[in-house]
């Protein structure tokens, strides 16, 4: 499977039932809430003996030794990676399948976010952290009545085009009835390969309509920058994929000079960890983001120097800021960096390791936890930010910025 992340925290499959609320972006519902290394970036996190022998911390992050390793260990409520492996083989030595013996394993084992993904659902995944996705342009979340609604249409996208709305119910796939479907079972039926032919059948108002569309290749905009009254730059940061991290950097550079930040992090699910530290570099000079450890390995990754340490900042949180955008949040708010200002955040900071079975499928299981520079845990709790707000969040983070000089 070309580019796949190897070491990514991410939360469990929400379809489960954890969390029916969150609107699931149809291009990343595979890859929701992540927080990843690269295959390079992973052996050197993941391997006490490479990560101490770094000499220096590179342009976005750093893994170095946070304390002494105690020694390879199995966190309590985790999957065996062992079992998992075995039980899949043996299922595929029997002509079963081993996607479905290793979910069951993982089950058993009380791994909260461990997951099994065949191939397409993780290339997919590894597509999505490099900004694109191929499909037709919706957003799909679930509607107060219980059905499939479109969130949100990508502008220019197939669906677009075909004059798809906001607000449509979504009610068969290719004629598979979608009505009772978890979401991303629902993304599953709309991704696919580039050029192939999918058919909507969807109800709006009551009338029904049926448009057939063409799946594309679609780029995600993962950092947006807009200007509010009084010079405030809004910065934000959908997903941390491929890219986002400098254009973070890039955003802060070119904010008017006196000016303040607001960083917005809602709705944001995670992403590549270095691109999540090179972000939280724009606005620090070096030193800790975040520890974590792996099997009882105890690691830590730093900030990038010569960051913004002085312009005013407000990071909007809410209970769809997950994993790195957790992570990045937790180390403005500990280092005294930034306000905090929303709601409390998913929480979201174990981290998995993938491991590949014989079938192909891809295995995610936990193998240690994040802690912010504090020695908070991000995983459960969430963080709660500095100043508790639901509506009218952006002025109320301005307000915040107010009292720190920024604004006429």
């Amino acid at each position: 499977m070309p580019g796949l992340p190897a070491f990514c925290p991410r939360p469990r499959d929400l379809r489960r039932g954890a969390v029916l609320t969150l609107v699931f972006l149809v291009s990343v519902a595979t890859a929701g809430g992540t927080g990843c290394w690269d295959r390079e970036e992973a052996a050197a996190a993941a391997a006490p003996t490479a990560a101490a022998g770094a000499a220096t911390p590179g342009p976005a992050a750093a893994a170095a030794p946070a304390g002494p390793a105690p020694g390879p260990s199995r966190p309590a409520g985790t999957a065996d990676r062992e079992a998992v492996a075995r039980a899949a083989a043996e299922a595929v030595a029997e002509g079963k399948s081993g996607k479905k013996a290793a979910e069951e394993v993982v089950s058993r084992s009380g791994d909260r976010w461990g997951m099994v993904y065949d191939q397409g659902e993780y290339a997919a995944f590894a597509e999505d952290l490099d900004g694109y996705w191929t499909g037709v342009g919706i957003w799909a979340g679930r509607a107060p009545d219980g059905r499939i609604a479109v969130e949100k249409v990508q502008a220019g996208s197939p669906a677009d085009r075909a004059g798809v709305r906001t607000g449509d119910r979504l009610l068969s796939v290719d004629g598979q009835a979608v009505t009772g479907l978890a979401v991303d079972d629902v993304v599953a039926l709309l991704r696919g390969r580039a050029g192939t032919p999918v058919v909507l059948h969807l109800d709006r108002g009551g009338a029904a309509l049926t448009e057939t569309v063409r799946r594309e290749q679609l780029r995600t905009e993962p950092v947006t920058v807009r200007r509010l009254p009084g010079g405030i730059t809004v910065i934000k940061v959908a997903s941390f994929s491929r890219g986002s991290g400098e254009r973070v950097q890039a955003a802060v550079r070119a904010a008017p000079p006196g000016t303040g930040v607001m960083l917005d992090l809602r709705g944001n699910k995670g992403g590549l960890v270095t691109e999540a530290v090179a972000a939280a570099s724009a606005f620090l000079d070096g030193g800790l983001v975040a520890t974590y450890d792996v099997r009882g390995s105890q690691r830590a990754l730093y900030a990038a120097p010569g960051g913004d340490t002085a312009r005013p900042l407000v990071a909007l949180v809410d209970g769809g800021t997950m994993s790195a955008a957790e992570l990045v949040t937790g180390a403005l708010q500990d280092r005294g960096r930034a306000v905090a200002v929303g709601t409390r955040t998913f929480g979201k900071g174990s981290v998995q390791m993938p491991t590949e079975l014989p079938d192909g499928s891809v295995a995610e299981l936990t193998v240690g936890t994040y802690r912010t520079p504090g020695g908070r845990s991000l995983d459960g709790g969430g963080i709660v930010p500095d100043l508790a707000a639901g509506d009218g969040v952006e002025e109320r983070a301005a307000t915040v910025l107010g009292g720190l000089g920024v604004g006429p």
